[in-house]
């Protein structure tokens, strides 16, 4: 376990005074403090022929998503009515899921944002583990709201340290599993144990970008189900990874009715595109695809850790679609490494941890 339980700089009180006397619009005070949560590509490097930096997927959407992107092209004039109905209805026949009980989004990021919008505000505080995914803090800023770091243990999200930091203030409790950009993945039991142990004031918001890739026996039902029997659980889902469409921006969220009616209140009036609404419903009806994708990266997974390894470089254990590395340090350390292989027109992506 890392460090103390410190919560992150309080957010700045609402200066009504200030914003009366400012020459220029003000946005509100915590965008100040928004940050990139990722280091910056050098812009006079050598365009990347493999591309590794944004955990996509690498054999690409089904053949049939494609094709129905492509058609659906005749007609982009028009909006496409009741988005929401038409998507959730084929996830919950695909997942045996209940269809109002689910929200669709550009991306898991509009609807990981949107949560923030609705149970933020200002000085209400959104807790994470702290090497979790490195944009959470932003939804806090975004809301002037704090964001607060939990101690981890080995990248792993910690039970223990979350319910620890836990606080009054506390409005949403973030876990990404498995985690990015660790891949590191706590159980069903470990699961339920945090949220047992929260106040049903708090909403716990599970981020499942990439729980197609975990091999976890009952793991992905069993998040499902979290959400099903519980009124402060919500899980966000993606077609970005496993499906292979992160350029169509698809997300989905699963939780309790009251939940999911405020982030459908706060929606864009049409989420998607219209290519992209089709690319979904047609990646949804493409099982095989999907399973070929899943299976295929769980075998490279193992086998890429495996030869790292046996290079001497440390290889943390990941359920996800990539794998967290530590370099060794002198000359052979991980900002060597990311610069010959950028070099070499091979992107990675390199944390400042």
């Amino acid at each position: 376990m890392k460090g103390p339980f410190v919560s992150q700089a309080a957010a700045t009180p609402f200066d009504a005074a200030a914003v009366r006397k400012s020459s220029e619009p003000l946005p509100k005070c915590g965008i100040s403090r928004i940050k990139m949560h990722m280091v910056a590509a050098d812009a006079n490097a050598r365009p990347a022929a493999f591309a590794l930096n944004s955990n996509e997927n690498a054999f690409g959407p089904s053949p049939q998503a494609a094709e129905a992107a492509r058609a659906a092209c005749a007609g982009i004039a028009k909006y496409v009515e009741g988005q929401n109905d038409i998507l959730a209805a084929a996830i919950a026949e695909r997942f045996g899921l209940e269809r109002h009980k689910i929200a669709i989004g550009c991306g898991s990021d509009d609807l990981l944002s949107r949560i923030a919008r609705a149970y933020l505000e200002p000085g209400s505080e959104l807790l994470r583990s702290c090497n979790s995914y490195l944009k959470v803090p932003n939804y806090a800023h975004a809301n002037d709201a704090i964001p607060v770091d939990a101690p981890d243990a080995e990248f792993t999200t910690v039970v223990d340290s979350m319910l620890a930091t836990t606080s009054k203030r506390t409005r949403i409790i973030y876990v990404a599993n498995p985690d990015n950009p660790s891949g590191s993945c706590i159980g069903l039991d470990q699961l339920k144990l945090l949220h047992h142990g929260l106040p049903a004031s708090v909403v716990l918001v599970l981020d499942c970008a990439y729980s197609e890739y975990v091999d976890l026996p009952g793991y992905e039902a069993g998040v499902m189900d979290l959400a099903e029997c519980n009124s402060n659980v919500v899980v966000t889902r993606t077609f970005s990874k496993v499906y292979g469409l992160a350029g169509a921006r698809v997300g989905w969220a699963y939780g309790p009715p009251e939940i999911i009616d405020a982030l459908k209140r706060i929606s864009l009036t049409f989420q998607l595109s219209t290519p992209s609404l089709a690319a979904a419903l047609a990646a949804l009806a493409d099982r095989r695809h999907v399973e070929f994708v899943a299976k295929e990266t769980r075998r490279l997974r193992r086998e890429f850790g495996g030869k790292f390894t046996d290079l001497g470089i440390r290889v943390y254990p990941s359920q996800a679609n990539f794998l967290l590395m530590e370099f060794p340090d002198g000359e052979r350390n991980a900002l060597a490494a990311s610069d010959e292989l950028q070099r070499n027109g091979i992107s990675v992506r390199r944390f400042n941890l």
